[in-house]
C-alpha cells in the first residue's frame, strides 16, 4: 500500500516512479470507494487519475498552483492532497465538498463549479505571482467539454500575448456532459488522429507552444511531459488525450450516463437505491411542440439531460434540427434565440438557473431590448434546486424579473406549466421566461388562464384580514398555512398566486385595503430585491402591514431546503403564529 503513507504531494515524490502506477490504482480503488457509496462526479475523475499523480509527483503544489475549471476532475487531486479519509472512510464523506475549495486545504485556490474558468483565473494568478516576482508554476486543467464556453476562448486569445510561465493542460477525452458539438472538436479530433500534428491546430492559432500526448493514462509519458514544462518561461498547451471513466467498463462505455450520478453497485453499475423516475412534463412539452411545428427548435447549453433529452431519444430531433446543443456557451444559446424568434421560427432555450446567470447581458440586450419572442426555461430555480454553493440559483428573480418586455411567469402547478408554455411558445408579442421546478404537483384541473392579459393575479383562497403571496413551489406552504389558520381560528385568510413575476396586479393589490391588515410574501429566493419587496414598494405609502419572507443574502451550501426555509421563517407553524397577531 503506497496511498495510505501519502497525506501530501510530498509523499509522492518518495515514490520510486516505476511504482507510481500502485499509487493510481490505490487512488482509483479509493475513488471508486467514495463515489459508488455516495455518489457523485464518476467519469471526469476517474479519466484524471494517472494526471493527478504525474502531476503532483512533478511539480511542487502549493507553491506551484493548480487551478481545476468546474472541479469535475478534482478529486484525485483531493485524495492525494492530505484528504483521502473522505473517500476511503464513509464517517468523512461530507468532510470535503464535490469541488476545489480553499478553505479544505492549501492545495485548492478557488471555490469552483462553473465552467470554462480556470485558464483566466491560472492567468490572474500567473499575473499575481510576476508582481510579487516569484517564480511559481501556474498550471490550469480545463477539459475538451469547457473548451466550448467564450470565456475559455477569451483566456487563450490573452494568453496567446502573453510571455511569462503558463502551462495549460487540455483534459481532452472527447466528451462533455453528453457528445460534443462544434467546429472546436473537428479540430480537436483532427489533432487527436494526428498524434498533434494537423496543419490546423487551435492552439498554435492563438500563438501558444502545443505538445500532444496520446496515452493520459502512461504515468511514465506523463511524468516525462511534465518535466519537460516544469520551469518553462512562456505558455504552453499540453494536449493529453484520456478516457471518461477509466477503469470501470460500464463508464467507459456509456460515458454519458457515467459523468455523474449517485450510488451504484461498483460489479455491474446497477443503482445502489433503485431508479430515480424524472419529472418528463418539460420534456413532454418539448416534444410536443417540435413534433407539431416544424418551424419549433429547442436549444440547450451541454445539459440536454436537464430538457429530458437523453442519449436514447434526442438523436432524431438533432438529425432533424430541432434540438441543438451548442455545449457550454449559454449566451450563445439566448443571442441564437433572438435570431430565430426574429426570422419566423419558434426558440426555446432551457438550462439550469445557476448557469443563467451567464447569460444576463444577452437576456437584456440581444433578446429583451430587440423584443423577440423566445422561450427562456429556467430550470430548478429557487431553494428546491441544486444546493452547492457553486450552484445554487436564488437570485433568477432578481436578474430577470425586472428587465423590459420580458415575461417572467411562475407556474404552482403541472397544468399552470402547461398552459404557460402553450402561451409562451405561441404568443409573438415579447420574450417569456418560466420558472420551472424540479417536480411539479398536479392540480387535476387543466388551466384555462389567458397569459395575454398580462400580471392578472390568481385568487387561490378569498379571505380578509391576512393575505399570503407566493410564488411557485411556495404554493403549497401558503394553502397550508391558511388552513391551519381557519382550523385555529375561524378566519379564511386570502392566499394570492401572482404567477406573473414582472408586473403588479395593482388592481386587486388595492382591493386588499379594503378588508385586510397584512400582506404576506413568500418566495423561494433570495428576500433582497426579490418579487415581495415589490409588493412592500408598492404599499410603502398605505397602512397596509407587509411581511416579506425570503432566502438571506448569502452563499448557502450543502442545506436541507426544508430546514433553510424554516431559518428564514417560511414554515406553516411560524407563518400561523405572525398570522394570528392580526386576526
Amino acid at each position: 500500500m503506497y496511498l495510505e503513507k501519502v497525506n501530501g504531494p510530498e509523499d509522492i515524490k518518495k515514490i520510486n516512479k516505476q511504482d507510481l502506477q500502485i499509487l493510481a490504482d490505490e487512488t482509483r480503488e479509493a475513488l471508486i470507494h467514495k463515489i459508488s457509496n455516495a455518489g457523485g462526479h464518476s467519469g471526469p475523475n476517474l479519466g484524471m487519475v494517472e494526471m493527478s499523480v504525474a502531476m503532483h509527483y512533478v511539480f511542487d503544489s502549493p507553491k506551484d498552483k493548480f487551478v481545476f475549471d468546474v472541479s469535475h476532475q478534482s478529486y484525485p487531486h483531493k485524495i492525494l492532497t492530505g484528504r483521502k479519509e473522505a473517500f476511503l472512510d464513509a464517517a468523512h464523506f461530507g468532510d470535503v465538498t464535490g469541488y476545489t475549495n480553499p478553505n479544505e486545504s492549501e492545495h485548492d485556490f478557488f471555490t469552483i463549479g462553473h465552467t470554462s474558468t480556470s485558464i483566466s483565473l491560472a492567468l490572474g494568478l500567473a499575473k499575481g505571482r510576476d508582481l510579487n516576482k516569484n517564480d511559481e508554476n501556474i498550471i490550469a486543467i480545463i477539459g475538451d467539454g469547457s473548451l466550448s464556453g467564450g470565456e475559455a476562448l477569451e483566456a487563450l486569445d490573452y494568453a496567446g500575448e502573453y510571455n511569462k510561465n503558463l502551462i495549460i493542460i487540455v483534459n481532452d477525452n472527447d466528451q462533455s456532459i453528453a457528445e460534443n458539438h462544434g467546429g472546436i472538436y473537428k479540430t480537436l479530433k483532427a489533432l487527436r488522429e494526428s498524434g498533434g500534428k494537423c496543419a490546423n491546430n487551435l492552439f498554435e492559432s492563438f500563438g501558444l507552444e502545443y505538445k500532444y500526448l496520446e496515452d493520459g493514462h502512461d504515468i511514465e509519458k506523463l511524468v516525462s511531459l511534465f518535466e519537460s514544462v516544469k520551469g518553462i518561461d512562456h505558455p504552453i498547451v499540453l494536449h493529453i488525450h484520456t478516457i471518461k471513466g477509466k477503469g470501470l467498463a460500464y463508464a467507459e462505455a456509456n460515458r454519458e450516463s457515467w459523468h455523474a450520478g449517485g450510488p451504484f453497485n461498483v460489479e455491474d453499475g446497477s443503482p445502489k437505491f433503485g431508479d430515480w423516475t424524472p419529472d418528463t412534463t418539460v420534456f413532454d412539452s418539448l416534444v410536443e411542440l417540435i413534433d407539431n411545428n416544424e418551424k419549433a427548435v429547442v436549444l440547450n447549453a451541454g445539459t440536454p439531460m436537464g430538457l429530458g433529452f437523453v442519449e436514447a431519444n434526442r438523436a432524431e430531433y438533432v438529425k432533424r434540427g430541432q434540438f441543438i446543443d451548442v455545449g457550454i456557451a449559454e449566451e450563445n444559446a439566448v443571442a441564437m434565440s433572438s435570431g430565430i424568434a426574429k426570422n419566423g421560427g419558434t426558440a426555446v432555450f432551457g438550462t439550469f438557473a445557476p448557469f443563467f446567470q451567464r447569460t444576463y447581458d444577452q437576456m437584456s440586450h440581444d433578446l429583451c431590448l430587440n423584443d423577440n419572442p423566445a422561450t427562456m426555461l429556467v430550470l430548478q430555480p429557487g431553494v428546491y434546486g441544486m444546493n452547492s454553493n457553486t450552484h445554487i440559483g436564488m437570485c433568477d428573480i432578481q436578474m430577470f424579473a425586472h428587465i423590459p418586455n420580458l415575461i417572467y411567469l411562475a407556474p404552482t402547478t403541472k397544468e399552470e406549466y402547461q398552459q404557460m408554455f402553450k402561451f409562451a411558445t405561441t404568443q409573438k408579442d415579447h420574450p417569456v421566461g418560466i420558472r420551472v421546478p424540479g417536480s411539479f404537483v398536479s392540480s387535476g384541473e387543466k388551466d384555462t388562464t389567458d397569459y395575454t392579459i398580462y400580471n392578472k393575479n390568481k385568487v387561490e383562497v378569498k379571505g380578509s384580514k391576512a393575505a399570503i403571496i407566493a410564488v411557485g413551489v411556495m404554493m403549497q406552504m401558503a394553502l397550508e398555512t391558511a388552513k391551519k389558520v381557519k382550523e385555529d381560528t375561524g378566519v379564511e385568510i386570502t392566499v394570492i398566486n401572482p404567477r406573473f413575476l414582472t408586473g403588479l396586479d395593482e388592481a386587486l393589490l388595492n382591493q386588499l385595503k379594503e378588508d385586510h391588515q397584512v400582506v404576506l410574501t413568500l418566495e423561494d429566493g433570495e428576500l433582497m430585491g426579490g418579487y415581495g419587496q415589490t409588493i412592500a414598494s408598492f404599499y410603502g405609502d398605505s397602512d397596509m402591514k407587509v411581511k416579506n419572507y425570503g432566502i438571506s443574502k448569502a452563499f448557502h451550501t450543502d442545506y436541507d431546503a426544508d430546514k433553510l426555509l424554516a431559518e428564514n421563517g417560511m414554515s406553516v407553524e411560524q407563518l400561523v403564529a405572525y398570522i394570528k397577531q392580526y386576526i
